[in-house]
């Protein structure tokens, strides 16, 4: 088991920009999150039977707000449907791979049918509140089952593109009102032909923690950010990609770069979520 000290300079990239570890020990599941990193190269070979009921058991056992758990997933396994699912999530190779791709979905038709059945107005289910609150259960139940996944020793990536063409994910997928897929995750056994991709750097602490109110966080500096990442990028053979600050800069500089989410509020409103 590696040493927390060596796992943390990893994770940002150096020792200098690595919090200390104290006197910290390390144990599996620190090893596991510190060590998470996107795998895009699976194996086709289908997963032990009971991974996927593992998976959602994990997923089930995340924080939920009220215990409402507004959120589902609907587990792709047929290669016939996988495919024209993947053709409207940017048609990334992976997915055609993986032998298993999760859509998670926000959830509020569950909640609608408790309503009907108790005779009550559901008035609540028109505010963002509850939009706000199945993205929240859908993501910690998602990062739930990653992890899990990855303490199998099974690959995993997000899939954000799944917001890239909601209706017809929609329509291929039968859901019904009030419920909109997120993103996904595709799951897998690593290739081992494929080469091994590092953990990516993150930014430094003092960027993203802040000490009792926001101004007591330590200075920023995303050039030295920059430089890790760089560093990164080089050792994986993309020495040519820009250095994030411009990378991100250039994501969210036009309605374009968006992909297509940008119509994803009115989806929200024709699939019945209310955003009062």
């Amino acid at each position: 088991m590696a040493d927390l000290s060596s796992l943390l300079e990893t994770r940002y990239g150096s020792a200098s920009a690595a919090p200390p570890a104290a006197h910290i020990a390390t144990n599996p599941t620190l090893e596991t999150l510190l060590q998470h990193k996107s795998v895009r190269s699976f194996l086709p070979d289908p997963l032990a039977p009971g991974t996927l009921e593992v998976l959602t058991a994990a997923a089930q056992s995340a924080a939920t707000s009220s215990n409402l758990q507004t959120w589902s997933v609907v587990a792709v396994t047929q290669p016939s449907l996988k495919s024209k699912v993947a053709a409207l999530c940017a048609d990334q190779a992976f997915i055609h791979a993986a032998p298993l791709f999760l859509v998670f979905c926000a959830d509020l038709a569950r909640l609608t049918a408790t309503c009907a059945q108790h005779g009550t107005a559901g008035e609540g289910l028109e505010f963002l509140e509850m939009y706000t609150m199945a993205t929240i259960d859908t993501s910690l139940a998602a990062q739930n089952a990653c992890v899990a996944a990855e303490s199998l020793g099974l690959g995993t990536c997000y899939v954000g593109a799944a917001r890239n063409r909601p209706r017809e994910l929609a329509a291929l997928l039968d859901l019904p009102p009030r419920v909109v897929a997120l993103f996904g995750l595709a799951v897998g056994r690593p290739d081992p032909a494929a080469p091994v991709p590092d953990v990516r750097p993150r930014l430094g602490q003092g960027e993203v923690l802040r000490r009792e109110t926001w101004g007591k966080g330590e200075a920023a500096d995303l050039a030295a950010y920059d430089d890790a990442l760089a560093e990164f990028n080089e050792r994986q053979g993309r020495g040519d990609a820009p250095v994030w600050t411009y990378r991100s800069a250039h994501r969210i500089a036009t309605v374009e770069s968006l992909h297509g989410r940008d119509a994803f509020r009115r989806v929200l409103e024709e699939r019945g979520f209310g955003l009062k």
